[in-house]
């Protein structure tokens, strides 16, 4: 099973220690679009600190995340999983987990990126400011920049197995599972069952609590039919929609009685 996550907008400060190895982190074949990333956003924040908070759509308030872009070759480095933050990744709590719903996650889990593509949650990141909404002076949009190396390498990393497809619209953008990868794909909506809307709070909080119940549970879901079962018998209420036609994803919407 291959978990795609949304990486957080609030990151963990990275601290002191050894430094980005680029080349050490998972998928290697986006390592020359990473560098590319890299390179222009270090150069950007480096030389024009108005001009990098405009592109990078930042605050006054802000203004500390441009100088740490301009470092971000130097930086610290630790575990991506330690690095995000936020509602999601309380939810989910790796740091909780036993020692073998931890592997599981490090096997399963990868973060999508606007400035990385895609990580392991163990691969070792600095803590940085690029969201995948961004467009670089010289690369573009970043969604239309990591289409082409997410489509030649992602669907290896998909194996043969589910792929459980929890991202938000624009990384989403970045990798659209085609073909046969597509086919055993699940998208998930978390919606509040009264009224039938998605909150964003609790969409965020629901999702990292189900990623942590099949980590912790040792499910193994090989195709989305699969997956609803287990996330039923795991406690979730889900509503599944399969695709009209062959070469594409299901759709799984999981209802929430309360917003928690």
């Amino acid at each position: 099973m291959l978990v795609l996550l949304p990486p957080s907008e609030g990151k963990a400060n990275a601290g002191e220690g050894a430094p980005l190895e680029l080349r050490s982190l998972s998928l290697p074949g986006l390592t020359p679009a990473r560098e590319a990333v890299l390179g222009e956003l270090v150069e950007l924040c480096a030389a024009d600190e108005e001009k990098a908070r405009e592109v990078l759509g930042l605050s006054e308030g802000l203004r500390g995340e441009v100088t740490k872009n301009a470092g971000l070759r130097t930086a610290g480095a630790r575990p991506a999983g330690e690095i995000y933050t936020g509602v999601l990744y309380d939810a989910l709590g790796l740091a909780t987990l036993d020692a073998t719903a931890r592997q599981r996650a490090a096997d399963s889990l990868l973060v999508f990126s606007g400035l990385w593509g895609a990580v392991r949650v163990t691969d070792r990141i600095p803590s940085y400011r690029c969201s995948m909404g961004v467009k670089l002076p010289g690369l573009g949009a970043l969604a239309g920049h990591w289409r082409t190396p997410m489509a030649e390498v992602l669907p290896a990393a998909a194996g043969d197995g589910l792929v459980l497809d929890l991202r938000s619209s624009a990384y989403a953008a970045a990798w659209k599972p085609k073909g046969e990868v597509a086919g055993r794909t699940a998208t998930v909506r978390v919606l509040h069952a009264p009224t039938r809307k998605v909150v964003s709070h609790f969409n965020k909080a629901t999702k990292g609590r189900m990623v942590r119940s099949l980590m912790t549970a040792g499910a193994a879901p090989q195709d989305p039919a699969e997956l609803v079962e287990v996330l039923r018998e795991l406690g979730y209420e889900v509503e599944a929609e399969a695709p009209g036609k062959a070469g594409k994803p299901w759709s799984l919407d999981v209802l929430v009685e309360e917003i928690h």
